[in-house]
């Protein structure tokens, strides 16, 4: 082969090698996708003693799973199944340990209720899961406030319309760090309460749930394929109650630090 040949040959290769390059680079739109107008960053709630963040899929809660719960909002915990709700990811609001955060006071409610409660994060997926598998799904745990504008609740369910303006509003899923189960054990009995302004409103036990972590996740899965990054606040005790601007609430789940927020 000629020497010019060989030239010609060897600046061609390199040409295409960088095409290659140039279509596989970050910035190109074969490597990436259609150009996204907004660009929304992931939600993302920190880890307990580790450099990860886990990011939050979806959030599905839990309705009524404490018995005496489910009484003082008029149903029966002896023939209800487990019912679920959402609540958009971005409604995350994270409580760090050891501050006292500030939590806005929500539009358009005069009757804004607290309901401490046990959050479950998983890290697998899966459909129709059985209850006596479930637990494996669960990455770790948080305490977490779902936060209730009672009365938009209760005129929306009066109307036999959805809850989305009561339940799924901006900042209405408030949540601690999240501590893997590595380090807390599977949380299935331990103190769960919720103080205002140092008085104890909510007071119970994790294992007076009507249905245990497990079985939601069994329960949920039938319903939804669950995934990696999904959430579930796993329902609160008796006695939830309004705050008012000033009001601090005080959430204790025992496995896991206290969430402090101020109303304002």
């Amino acid at each position: 082969m000629s020497a010019s040949r060989r030239q010609f040959l060897n600046a061609g290769a390199a040409v295409g090698a960088a095409t290659v390059a140039a279509c596989a680079s970050p910035g190109s739109s074969v490597a990436s996708g259609p150009k996204l107008m907004f660009g929304q960053s992931p939600v993302t709630v920190p880890i307990v003693g580790r450099d990860e963040q886990f990011q939050v899929r979806r959030i599905y809660c839990v309705g009524r799973n404490y018995a005496a719960h489910a009484r003082e909002m008029g149903s029966d915990p002896t023939r209800e199944p487990p019912f679920f709700f959402q609540k958009p990811t971005d409604a995350i609001q994270v409580v760090p340990p050891g501050v006292t955060v500030d939590h806005p006071y929500p539009p358009i409610t005069k009757n804004y209720h607290y309901e401490i409660e046990l959050v479950a994060c998983l890290a697998k997926g899966g459909r129709n899961v059985a209850a006596d598998k479930a637990l494996e799904m669960v990455y770790g745990y948080a305490a977490g406030l779902d936060m209730t504008r009672r009365d938009l609740q209760r005129a929306m369910g009066d109307q036999k319309k959805p809850w989305e303006v009561g339940k799924s509003f901006d900042k209405s899923a408030v949540i601690t760090h999240i501590h893997p189960a590595t380090m807390t054990g599977h949380l299935a009995k331990g103190a769960i309460w919720l103080k205002v302004n140092g008085n104890v409103k909510q007071n119970a036990n994790l294992n007076q749930m009507t249905w245990n972590v497990a079985e939601q996740i069994a329960n949920l899965s039938t319903f939804y394929e669950l995934f990696p990054g999904d959430i579930i606040y796993s329902g609160t005790p008796e006695n939830v109650g309004p705050v008012v601007r000033g009001d601090v609430m005080t959430g204790h789940v025992d496995g896991i630090y206290d969430l402090s927020v101020k109303v304002v």
